[in-house]
C-alpha cells in the first residue's frame, strides 16, 4: 500500500481579481482562472440574496460588477476622484435578450411607468467623456494612439489650412478693364498684323 500527494494545493487554486478582460457578445467577466476571469455568480446565489433581502449588494453583483458597460466605467472613475458612486445603469444581458427577441421577429418594447417608450441602445449615456483608464486589464494594449500616427494627421491638418489659405484665382468678372494706352498698343498690332497678312480689321474697340 502506499499514499499518493493530491494535486489540489492553495498556491495552484487561489486567484483574485479586480478588473479583467470581458466577453465580445455579454460584456460579463470571462471565467477560469486561465482567463483571469471572474468569480461565477449564479442563480441559485442570486436566490440566496434575495432571501436575505440584500438589494442593493445584489444590484452591484449583478450590474457595475457585471455587465453595466456605462456603469462600471462611471464606478471606476468616481472612486479614482473621490465622488460617490452613481446609480447603476442597464446590464447588457437585458440588451442581448431584447437584441434575440427582436431577431424572432417580436416587437419588443420598453416601457416607462408613464407607458411611455424607453429607447434603449448601444450606448445609453451620451454624456460619457472618455477618460485614460483601462479597465480590461489589458497592460499591453494603448488606450492612445502612436506618436507616429497622431504627426501624420497634424501634418494632414497643416496641408488642409493651407488649402484653404490658399487665393482663389480672380474670375473673368473681377479681372481689371484693360486701359487706353493698352488699347492703342494693341491698335497698332492689329495694324501691323493686317498689313503682313493683307487682312481688314475692324479697329473699333470699345
Amino acid at each position: 500500500m502506499y499514499y499518493l500527494k493530491l494535486a489540489h494545493l492553495v498556491d495552484d487554486k487561489i486567484h483574485a481579481r479586480s478588473t479583467g478582460p470581458y466577453s465580445l457578445v455579454t460584456q460579463q467577466p470571462l471565467g477560469g482562472k486561465a482567463q483571469f476571469g471572474g468569480q461565477r455568480f449564479g442563480e441559485m446565489e442570486v436566490w440566496a440574496l434575495e432571501a436575505y433581502g440584500a438589494a442593493y449588494t445584489l444590484q452591484e453583483i449583478l450590474t457595475v460588477k457585471s455587465d453595466d458597460v456605462v456603469g462600471r466605467v462611471k464606478t471606476y472613475e468616481a472612486i479614482v476622484k473621490g465622488d460617490n458612486v452613481p446609480p447603476a445603469g442597464v446590464p447588457e444581458s437585458f440588451k442581448v435578450l431584447i437584441k434575440e427577441l427582436q431577431s424572432l421577429a417580436l416587437d419588443i418594447k420598453v416601457l416607462s411607468d408613464t407607458r411611455e417608450e424607453i429607447l434603449i441602445g448601444e450606448d445609453d449615456d451620451d454624456d460619457i467623456v472618455p477618460i485614460d483608464i483601462n479597465i480590461a486589464g489589458l497592460e499591453d494594449t494603448p488606450s492612445f494612439a502612436p506618436l507616429g500616427e497622431e504627426e501624420d494627421d497634424l501634418e494632414d491638418f497643416d496641408d488642409f489650412e493651407d488649402f484653404e489659405d490658399a487665393e482663389e484665382e480672380p474670375s473673368v468678372s473681377e479681372e481689371e478693364e484693360p486701359s487706353d494706352d493698352e488699347l492703342s498698343g494693341l491698335d497698332e498690332d492689329l495694324g501691323e498684323l493686317s498689313d503682313a497678312l493683307d487682312l481688314e480689321i475692324d479697329k473699333d474697340i470699345e
